[in-house]
């Protein structure tokens, strides 16, 4: 008879991610694991997979949370420049936030440890970046088909340009005491949507 599982393997994951997400993965030991999630190393390795397998699964689950948010702010009918605008704001106050200095971004901070050396966490890294990127430059060509973004502006350097930004506002945010570098770092790079 097969034995039920003892814990949530929902509440598991999301305790996974939040420790990845603070920690990073190579300061984060399977010992941690085993203390922060509650569960037994066998039951990690029996529902989860290894630490890497882990490791992927929290940025499955920190991506699913946060992508859908992000089109939905940039679907939305009406003018788009100010969803643009919004969402750039968005980035740069919570990068700057207590929160934004302690964890940073999952994805953000696995492009900087992992993606270098790690096919897995790289093809994940640019996943979420391209669920980033691409409502930006969907965004980007709805506000110029309305006149909202001069013809002269092209849509898709335009969403590639926040797309930087936007990672880069992440790392400084972490790294920096002074949450106005970023807000005036977001600040500037929306006059060129004017």
């Amino acid at each position: 008879m097969a034995r039920t599982k003892e814990f949530d393997p929902d509440a598991a994951l999301q305790a996974a991610v939040e420790l990845f997400w603070q920690r990073g993965y190579e300061a984060t030991s399977m010992a941690d694991l085993v203390e922060h999630l509650g569960i037994g190393r066998a039951s990690i390795y029996a529902t989860f997979g290894n630490k890497h397998e882990l490791y992927l699964k929290a940025m499955d689950r920190y991506s699913e949370g946060h992508d859908p948010i992000l089109l939905a702010e940039l679907s939305r009918p009406g003018p788009a420049l100010p969803a643009v605008r919004a969402v750039v704001r968005r980035f740069a106050s919570e990068a700057g936030s207590p929160e934004g200095r302690l964890h940073g971004c999952l994805i953000t901070n696995t492009a900087a440890e992992l993606a270098p050396h790690d096919s897995a966490a790289a093809r994940r890294v640019e996943i979420s970046w391209e669920h980033l990127e691409i409502p930006l430059h969907s965004a980007l060509v709805r506000a110029q088909a309305q006149g909202e973004l001069p013809e002269d502006r092209d849509p898709r350097a335009l969403a590639r340009m926040l797309l930087v930004l936007l990672q880069g506002v992440r790392v400084v945010g972490k790294a920096s005491s002074d949450p106005a570098r970023v807000r005036d770092a977001a600040e500037q790079a929306l006059t060129l949507l004017d």
